[in-house]
């Protein structure tokens, strides 16, 4: 999973919960995201693009502070 913007992405598909870190050290949880949102950010080939383009403004979020 390549990406100059994305360093992890993780889901809780019980939850409908997307987690994302970012290279910059932000760390996001998006919440109701449907499993095939999750699938298809894995998949595509800007990790960056896809978020701007189909999560970030949809789902709701929390910004939570980086663990150590």
């Amino acid at each position: 999973m390549p990406s100059t913007a994305v360093e992890h992405i993780g889901y809780d598909e019980a939850a409908r919960e997307l987690h994302v870190t970012f290279v910059g050290g932000g760390v996001y949880t998006y919440y109701h995201v449907p499993k095939q949102v999750h699938a298809a950010f894995r998949a595509a080939s800007s990790k960056g693009r896809f978020l701007n383009d189909f999560i970030k403004n949809r789902y709701d979020f929390r910004r939570h502070a980086r663990s150590a």
